[in-house]
């Protein structure tokens, strides 16, 4: 049993969902990112996902690019991203890298693999990757220990989901709304529908993500959802803040909102 596994066991006995939090590696500085992580485990997020920044991320909106753009200008590389990682890992928190595949074959999957075991990471979520396409991903994956987390949109077949579920490990990533990542000022009406569709395929944790920005967002997922992801509005509280050490600060006082959110009976 994964980190992963066991994180979504004990939630499940809590009866609860599990809250899951993204910021990018390397953003604004690597300093800062891993403060901000450590905070956002401290606000009360059970698995962390570290962003690896890259220079195209078609599917990101525009603030994850634009802390992607950050990341990279200062200089972030992809050992940075494993050093992130450990860090977070060390918090107890189980830790996850989202990442386009591009840079997993520059630096080579089973070089990928390896590294991130050894730094304590858990898996990957690969947004661009599918699982037809992922052999060589799944053998360096399962030789390492390490969680398989694909992507489901709407827009997926009942043949794609069963498929995609039935080779995700740890849980399965449904993305809520269609086109690209960012805060909303409502959950989409899309996402119960594909969690229910999801549940007739498999009975593997579900995780919602794209569009929650608030503790009562999070309560409306967290009703039908295995795991609340929250990504754009964390990055935001960043973007937005005067100073790093201020940053730091709201993504705590954030996370702590969430995690209230996803608690609520």
């Amino acid at each position: 049993m994964s980190a992963v596994d066991e994180l979504f066991a004990r939630t499940r006995a809590e009866d609860r969902a599990a809250l899951v939090g993204y910021l990018p590696a390397g953003f604004p500085d690597k300093k800062t990112s891993i403060a901000a992580i450590e905070a956002m485990v401290e606000g009360g997020v059970d698995l962390v996902e570290v962003g690896l920044p890259y220079s195209d991320p078609v599917m990101d909106g525009p603030t994850i690019q634009a802390a992607a753009d950050t990341a990279l200008a200062a200089g972030t590389k992809v050992g940075d991203v494993f050093d992130v990682v450990a860090v977070s890992a060390a918090t107890g928190a189980p830790t996850v890298v989202m990442t386009y595949w591009n840079p997993v074959e520059r630096l080579g999957v089973a070089t990928f693999a390896e590294r991130l075991a050894a730094a304590g990471g858990s898996g990957l979520i690969t947004p661009d990757l599918t699982p037809d396409e992922a052999g060589e991903w799944t053998a360096a994956a399962r030789e390492h220990g390490l969680d398989q987390i694909f992507l489901v949109a709407p827009s997926s077949t009942d043949e794609r989901l069963a498929m995609t579920a039935e080779a995700a490990s740890g849980f399965v990533y449904a993305t809520a709304v269609m086109g690209v990542t960012g805060q909303r000022q409502q959950t989409s009406s899309l996402a119960p529908t594909l969690v229910q569709r999801l549940r007739g395929v498999t009975d593997k944790p579900v995780g919602v993500g794209l569009g929650v920005s608030n503790g009562e967002q999070a309560h409306e997922v967290a009703a039908f959802a295995d795991a609340v992801i929250v990504g754009s509005a964390l990055v935001r509280c960043l973007l937005d803040a005067p100073t790093p050490s201020a940053g730091v600060d709201a993504v705590r006082e954030l996370a702590r909102e969430l995690r209230a959110g996803v608690e609520r009976s």
